[in-house]
């Protein structure tokens, strides 16, 4: 499995960015989920889904504001953030994983990152 993820950038408060993540390989069976990371923090869960589209999960504090989406004939996963918050501004990782996890050490497979900045 090969994860690239794209779509960061710079964003002011309050708009929206939409992140891609194309996978190769063979990753039916994984479930997909992304991660943030900001320097000497932890990475932590942001969401994931399965390629079917079921069982979207979210950390609690992204709930509402962003929405996982999976498109499994362009083998790419989508991350849309809305009302994004000076918090936000993260490197933003795509992974993949066999089981359903919101654990960083569940998800075998990781994508090189995409910085989102957002200005307040």
């Amino acid at each position: 499995v090969q994860l690239q993820a794209s779509g960061g950038g710079l964003v002011q408060a309050g708009g929206s960015l939409r992140l891609s993540c194309a996978a190769s390989g063979r990753f039916s069976t994984y479930r997909m989920g992304w991660f943030r990371q900001t320097p000497g923090k932890e990475r932590e869960f942001v969401a994931a889904i399965s390629w079917s589209g079921e069982s979207p999960s979210y950390a609690d504090s992204m709930k509402g504001r962003f929405a996982i989406s999976a498109d499994n004939v362009k083998n790419t996963v989508y991350l849309q953030m809305y009302s994004l918050k000076a918090e936000d501004t993260a490197v933003y990782y795509c992974a993949a994983g066999s089981t359903y996890t919101r654990l960083r050490v569940g998800y075998e497979y990781w994508g090189q990152g995409t910085q989102v900045t957002v200005s307040s």
